[in-house]
C-alpha cells in the first residue's frame, strides 16, 4: 500500500479539484452569476478564487509529489502529499467562509510542497551524482 500512496494522494487531489469546480457551479447558481462572468457576489468570488488557486497549486504539487516518490520514497512523498491535501482542504473551507482565515491552511500546504520539492531535488541530485560516479567519462570511453 505504501508504494501506492502517491497514486491515492493524486486521486484525492483530483477529487478536491472537482469539488472546487462543483462549488463554483453551486455559487454561480446561488448568486445568479451567469457565465462567462467571474465576478459578482463576494461569496461567488471566494469560490472562484479557491478553485483557481487550488488548480494553480496542483500544477506545482503533482509533479513534485511524483518526483519525490520516484527519487526518495513513495511513503514519505505520500505523507507529505497527504499533508498538502489536508492544508488545501483547510484553505478551501476557511476561504469559502471568510477570506481572511485562509492563511494557515495555505501555509500548511506550501510547507508540504516545499518538503516535496526538497525531497525531489535532493533525490534527483543524489541519483545524478551516483550515475556520474558509476559511469565512465564519455571522453575516456571514446578513446
Amino acid at each position: 500500500m505504501t508504494s501506492q500512496l502517491p497514486a491515492v494522494v493524486t486521486l484525492l487531489t483530483l477529487l478536491l479539484m472537482f469539488a472546487t469546480v462543483w462549488a463554483v457551479g453551486i455559487a454561480r447558481k446561488r448568486y445568479g452569476i451567469k457565465a462567462p462572468a467571474v465576478s459578482g457576489d463576494p461569496a461567488f468570488e471566494r469560490a472562484m478564487r479557491v478553485q483557481m488557486n487550488t488548480l494553480e497549486n496542483a500544477v506545482m504539487f503533482i509533479p513534485a509529489l511524483w518526483l519525490a516518490a520516484q527519487y526518495v520514497d513513495p511513503l514519505w512523498a505520500g505523507i507529505a502529499g497527504l499533508i498538502w491535501l489536508a492544508g488545501r482542504v483547510w484553505y478551501a473551507v476557511a476561504y469559502l467562509r471568510d477570506a481572511s482565515r485562509r492563511g494557515p491552511g495555505y501555509a500548511v500546504s506550501m510547507l508540504a510542497w516545499v518538503a516535496l520539492m526538497l525531497m525531489a531535488a535532493g533525490g534527483m541530485g543524489m541519483a545524478i551524482m551516483e550515475n556520474n560516479a558509476s559511469s565512465p567519462d564519455d571522453a575516456s570511453a571514446a578513446a
